[in-house]
């Protein structure tokens, strides 16, 4: 364990010290933080498995010592007959979540009450592969005072809300043992994962109450199912979640800081959101562990959480062109100073004038998520959405992005000099990349925006014509 720490310290950059398991919460696993890829979530189209693992995360005191470690003390399933490379991968990958199951540190009491908390990390593996983790930490049955444990499920799939309602189902059952837990879990890891907009149900057994069907429905829309955005709203004004929104869209670094795991955790998951169809691209720690708190003096771009606690750590650290962001507050405790000048004028009045319109009547997260998200997305509609028209292809296929002309068919000179400053952006060049490389014609929800945009052109056109 200590090895595997020092490589990822190493990787970040920072100190060599002792204590603490290797891994950050971003997944940037064991790469260094340039280049480190947040890829954009495969659109899975359903059929793999829900879960890698559930595990148990436990503090257990260290010997001698008054402080405490978290380990792993329940693992299903468990497997064998790995071969080398997989189980060295397996080891690897089970010495790096305990630390994000207890980011805050080592120092706990016994406690008689405490609120449970859902967050989330992610592990990328030097390969960009990455993995999930969905966390329910809470206290365990019995009487008197105890250590909170956490409840971990693994997964390649990223899709938050449906395993938030797992974790319900879990936390449910571990009111009565752990062995009611092992067969609701058997019947999801042999379950289909579905496919968007579709639902499975699952059998399940619970002493004293019979037997549950369980549903698990899975977002139409999913560019948006690994985000609620109602944290940020609670915390943040529309004029500041634009200004992250703007700091994100050219690559800054970017604090968060809150008490609580859930609200680092949901806050940053959907400011990396807003950035769709384009996916961050370089270090991203939803809860940054403590031993890893130096990450915030990289030099290179990163969106990353810290709890509360660690703020004076954080200010007292050399950074340089940081946005730090206190949700308790709702306040900037650090910026640039030209975050209100990034985005055109008027495209920022009218994802505002979006926002603000009937936002209190929306009832459930998937209105308030598609009522947020949309101003963002047309954002990026009418300023790169005739992207599809600068890719020349050869005679094979292959495309080449035409980045001059592309920029000039922009007619407003504001919108023009952004979009000059974004193509250089790494968000842009992947999101290009891809297009390039793909054979078939765009698709998907962005897609289905860009027309939409282009046909309301068409019908206004006409309009303009007979005014004259």
């Amino acid at each position: 364990m200590d090895g595997l720490g020092r490589r990822l310290r190493a990787s970040l950059r920072l100190k060599r010290g002792h204590g603490g398991p290797p891994q950050d919460n971003s997944g940037e696993a064991l790469k260094e933080p340039e280049r480190t890829q947040e890829h954009s979530l495969p659109n899975f189209a359903g059929g793999q498995h829900f879960f890698e693992y559930l595990l148990v995360v436990s503090l257990k005191k260290k010997r001698s010592q008054d402080d405490y470690e978290p380990i792993i003390t329940y693992q299903f399933p468990k497997r064998e007959n790995l071969l080398r490379g997989q189980q060295e991968e397996e080891e690897r990958l089970l010495k790096a979540i305990p630390l994000f199951c207890f980011p805050d540190g080592n120092e706990w009491a016994s406690l008689t009450e405490y609120p449970r908390e859902t967050f989330s990390f992610v592990l990328t593996n030097v390969d960009g592969s990455r993995k999930f983790g969905y966390c329910r930490r809470l206290l365990p049955a019995g009487p008197g005072p105890r250590l909170p444990k956490v409840y971990c499920i693994i997964s390649c799939i990223g899709c938050f809300g449906l395993f938030s309602k797992i974790l319900d189902e879990v936390e449910k059952r571990h009111q009565i043992s752990m062995a009611v837990i092992y067969p609701f879990m058997q019947g999801l890891r042999e379950a289909a994962f579905p496919a968007p907009g579709k639902t499975v149900t699952l059998k399940s057994f619970i002493p004293d109450s019979g037997t549950e069907f369980i549903s698990l429905t899975r977002p139409l829309d999913s560019h948006l199912e690994h985000v609620d955005f109602s944290s940020l709203l609670h915390c943040l004004s529309f004029e500041q979640i634009l200004q992250i929104f703007a700091s994100a869209v050219l690559e800054r670094k970017i604090i968060f800081l809150a008490e609580g795991l859930s609200t680092l955790s949901q806050c940053i998951h959907a400011a990396a959101a807003l950035l769709y169809p384009f996916s961050w691209a370089h270090t991203y720690i939803p809860v940054v562990p403590e031993s890893l708190l130096a990450t915030v003096c990289c030099p290179t771009p990163f969106m990353v959480g810290v709890q509360m606690r660690f703020q004076q750590e954080v200010m007292d650290s050399p950074m340089e062109e940081v946005l730090l962001v206190n949700l308790c507050e709702g306040t900037f405790l650090m910026s640039v100073g030209d975050e209100k000048d990034i985005l055109p004028p008027k495209l920022q009045d009218g994802i505002l004038d979006s926002l603000g319109q009937g936002i209190n009547e929306f009832k459930t997260a998937e209105q308030i998520n598609e009522h947020v998200s949309g101003p963002f997305v047309q954002f990026f509609v009418k300023t790169v959405g005739h992207y599809a028209s600068y890719i020349k292809r050869e005679a094979n296929g292959q495309g080449h992005f035409q980045e001059r002309p592309f920029c000039k068919a922009l007619t407003s000179k504001t919108n023009r000099r952004f979009v000059k400053k974004f193509v250089k952006t790494q968000l842009f060049s992947l999101f290009i990349q891809e297009a390039e490389k793909s054979k078939n014609p765009p698709a998907g929800y962005f897609q289905q925006k860009i027309l939409e945009y282009e046909e309301q052109k068409k019908q206004k056109k006409p309009r303009g014509k007979t005014v004259k």
